[in-house]
C-alpha cells in the first residue's frame, strides 16, 4: 500500500508529510498480527538486560515528542525510541529544515531538537503505559547557560517511565553539543549523570549517542569513561555532517545532519572499532543506512547488539519492519545461526 501513495507522500513537504505519518499513528486501527513473521523466535534477544521479540528498534526523531510509540510497537519493532527531549518545550531551527535526498535514499535535517518539553511529554507517557520496551533520548534547550543542568533534569524528570535513557551529544544541530565527546566535557558530564542516578536511586540503564564524525583517537578515551561509569551502552551514530562528495541530489549541501544510505559504511566501520576494543562488554546500537535485513545484518556481525533505523522507514513505509525481521531470519538460516544474537561482532 505504501508504494501506491509514496508518489503523493513524496510530493510533500517532508515535514508536512511527516505530521501526517504521526496522525495516521494517532488512529491506532493496524492489529499487530499483520506486522508478525514466521521463525521470529529466530530474532529473539536481550538488549540492556531486557528480553526483545528482536533487535530491530526505531531511533529517536521520528516520535520526537513521544506521541504514538505504542502504535509503532504494533509496526513490529523491537524497541522503540522516543525524542530528543528538551527540559522546555522548543520550536526548533527554521524551515524549511529537512531535505530529501531521493537519488541518494538519504536525508538531511537541521530541525533543532523540536519537541513539547519535558513536562507534556512526561504526562503523556504517564497516561500511556508503553506497551514494549521504551528508551528516551534526552537533550539541552538551545538557549541554555548550562547543558549538563538540562541533562540533569531530564534524566531525573523522565527515567521513571522509561526502558532506559539516552544522553544525545551528537546532534549537528545544537551549537556546542559534540564537544561532550571531548574527554574532560564527557568526563564531568557522566560524573553528574552518575550523581544524578545515585542521588535519585535510578537504575535504568543509560546509553550515550555518539557522532559518527568522530577520530579514531577518540574511541579509547571514550570507551574508557563509559566503562568507568558504567554506562551500559553506545548508539553508533547519529547524522554525519561529512561525507557528501559522492552524493548525487542537487540538495546534498544544505546545512545539517546527513542520515540514510551515504552514513551506512561510516557507521558500520565505527562499530567495528568500538567492538574490538569493548569486546563486547558494552552493549552497542548500530544506526545508519539500515533499511533491510541485509544491512541490519552487516551492523549485527559489525558488533551491534541491536540496530535502529529512521530514514529506512521513510523511504520503504511502516512495512519496511516486517520485510527486514522475514529477510534477517533467512540470512541466519544460511549461515547456520540459531539465533541472532550468536552473529554479534563475527565479523569483527
Amino acid at each position: 500500500m505504501f508504494s501506491i501513495f509514496k508518489p503523493y507522500i513524496f510530493s510533500l513537504d517532508p515535514e508536512v508529510a511527516h505530521d501526517l505519518a504521526i496522525k495516521s499513528l494517532k488512529l491506532n486501527f493496524l492489529p499487530k498480527s499483520i506486522f508478525s513473521v514466521e521463525d521470529e523466535e529466530f530474532l529473539k534477544t536481550t538488549l540492556l538486560n531486557r528480553k526483545l521479540p528482536n533487535p530491530i528498534g526505531l531511533a529517536a526523531g521520528f516520535d520526537k515528542s513521544a506521541e504514538v510509540y505504542n502504535s509503532l510497537f504494533k509496526l513490529g519493532f523491537g524497541f522503540v525510541e522516543v525524542g530528543t527531549i528538551t527540559p522546555k518545550r522548543q520550536l526548533g531551527n527554521p524551515k524549511p529544515r529537512v531535505f530529501r535526498l531521493e537519488k541518494d535514499q538519504a536525508l538531511i535535517n537541521r530541525l533543532g531538537f523540536n519537541n513539547h518539553g519535558s513536562e507534556i511529554v512526561l504526562k503523556r507517557i504517564a497516561n500511556d503505559i508503553p506497551s514494549g520496551f521504551l528508551g528516551i533520548n534526552i537533550g539541552p534547550n538551545k538557549d541554555t547557560k548550562n547543558k549538563e543542568e538540562d541533562y540533569y533534569y531530564c534524566l531525573s524528570k523522565l527515567s521513571k517511565h522509561a526502558g532506559y535513557i539516552t544522553i544525545n551529544i551528537s546532534s549537528p544541530n545544537t551549537q556546542g553539543l559534540r564537544n561532550f565527546h571531548e574527554k574532560k566535557e564527557l568526563e564531568k558530564l557522566l560524573n553528574g549523570i552518575n550523581k544524578i542516578r545515585k542521588d535519585n536511586n535510578i537504575e535504568k540503564e543509560i546509553v550515550i549517542k555518539l557522532s559518527p564524525d568522530i577520530n579514531s583517537s577518540e574511541v579509547s578515551s571514550i570507551l574508557d569513561l563509559i566503562i568507568k561509569f558504567k554506562i551500559g551502552g553506545i548508539i553508533v551514530s547519529n547524522t554525519t555532517e561529512t561525507n557528501r562528495e559522492s552524493l548525487s541530489d542537487t540538495k546534498k549541501n544544505e546545512q545539517g545532519g546527513l542520515s540514510g544510505q551515504p552514513l551506512k559504511d561510516l557507521s558500520t566501520n565505527l562499530i567495528k572499532k568500538f567492538y574490538k576494543e569493548t569486546k563486547g562488554k558494552i552493549q552497542i546500537i548500530g544506526v545508519g543506512g539500515v533499511d533491510s535485513g541485509q544491512s541490519a545484518f552487516e551492523k549485527i556481525i559489525a558488533g551491534a547488539n541491536a540496530v535502529q533505523l529512521y530514514t529506512g522507514m521513510v523511504f520503504k513505509g511502516p512495512g519496511v519492519v516486517k520485510d527486514m525481521k522475514k529477510e534477517l531470519i533467512s540470512i541466519l538460516k544460511k549461515e547456520n545461526l540459531k539465533n541472532v544474537s550468536e552473529a554479534v561482532g563475527i565479523n569483527s
